[in-house]
């Protein structure tokens, strides 16, 4: 189960005890501010992509959307999402819990700047009704091949 790999990747890091399961869904935005007890926008919300054939994560806060424009600048090519069936087997996680931890060696997780308004952020940890409190830092220090923070959403400015 994919939540106990993200807790026994978690455990090392000192990080397995925040991990919070609801009775709950929270396999979208909304559904995860109201189980967690937060606004949307404090919801890092996990999209998986492919860039040349490789997956990627791009980990963003709830309320931010992806700026096609900015994302072509970063990653020289248009933006195409995971379908279900790709999360599923080349992410290591079902959509609704993709999280940035205990992923496969070649799935680059990029954190978008979105976050960083926030003190602590809620990413999922594995499955539709769980999340982790973290501070970027945190977030940053225990993603999984984290590659760089980039800035390619929008529509989160105030």
């Amino acid at each position: 189960m994919s939540i106990e790999k993200v807790r026994a990747y978690m455990e090392p890091l000192g990080l397995a005890g925040r991990i919070r399961e609801f009775e709950v869904s929270s396999a979208t935005v909304d559904l995860a501010a109201e189980a967690v007890g937060v606004e949307g926008a404090r919801i890092a919300k996990s999209l998986s992509f492919k860039v040349d054939e490789r997956p990627i994560i791009i980990v963003a806060a709830g309320d931010a959307k992806v700026d096609n424009p900015k994302y072509k600048a970063q990653f020289h090519t248009k933006a195409k999402m995971l379908t279900h069936e790709e999360a599923h087997t080349l992410i290591g996680h079902d959509v609704g819990g993709v999280c940035p931890f205990a992923l496969p060696e070649g799935v680059a997780v990029y954190l978008d700047v979105s976050l960083k308004r926030f003190e602590t952020i809620f990413p999922a940890a594995g499955n539709d009704h769980s999340a982790i409190e973290l501070s970027c830092q945190e977030l940053e220090e225990s993603a999984s091949n984290f590659t760089a923070w980039i800035d390619v959403c929008k529509g989160w400015q105030a």
